[in-house]
């Protein structure tokens, strides 16, 4: 389970506030990458999020739904989002740099130091320390994946209802044969990712 204790080193060294972050949609065929960005009191937040806190992906929604709410209620939060435009034109890594960016700007206070999911970085104005799983390790990066989770579950589900064939309320957009399925009977949308090779497949014929 994840803890605090990265967030105790850099606090010890004067580096506050310290902000968690992670993303959601690097591998999906379809919609946008999103990311979050989170500064967590975990002094004063409820037990059921101290405890709750844990990876996005090994919670069930439901969990993660509440968790998103209280999270709203309980830090500081931000979400960045770069569009299928961006990422077709970006590549999706440089994309996903941009989204975590734009993240930390939407956090309306500049961290002291920033604690990335992953072994790469956004280019910050503060100093930043990357952690491999660091969902699984950092409570800040936990709480930044499930606000980028949750965000862009819902983004999908909205534009699932405009476009109910392909399934993205269950699928987010992944290649899930359901989604293959749909892809083959009726082509793709302005929201799939062009760059993508299964995508960029279909539209070469």
């Amino acid at each position: 389970m994840p803890d605090f204790m990265f967030e105790y080193e850099a606090i010890a060294e004067g580096l506050t506030p310290v902000a968690g972050i992670d993303e959601a949609g690097r591998g999906p065929w379809a919609g946008p990458v999103v990311a979050g960005a989170v500064i967590l009191d975990i002094n004063e937040a409820p037990d059921d999020l101290r405890l709750g806190l844990d990876d996005s992906k090994k919670l069930p929604q439901k969990k993660r739904e509440h968790l998103f709410g209280l999270l709203q209620n309980h830090a500081t939060y931000g979400v960045g989002i770069a569009s299928v435009e961006e990422i077709d034109r970006l590549n999706i890594l440089a994309a996903t740099m941009l989204a975590m960016q734009r993240a930390v700007a939407d956090l309306g206070a500049a961290p002291g130091i920033a604690l990335v999911d992953g072994n790469r970085a956004p280019d910050l104005a503060c100093p930043v320390k990357t952690l491999v799983k660091g969902d699984g390790r950092s409570l800040s990066i936990a709480a930044a994946s499930i606000i980028a989770k949750v965000t862009r579950d819902r983004i999908m589900a909205d534009l699932a209802e405009a476009h109910p064939e392909y399934g993205w309320q269950r699928n987010a957009g992944y290649g899930t044969p359901e989604h293959r399925k749909a892809l083959a009977i009726h082509g793709i949308t302005h929201h799939h990712r062009r760059s993508f090779k299964p995508i960029r497949i279909l539209l070469e014929g």
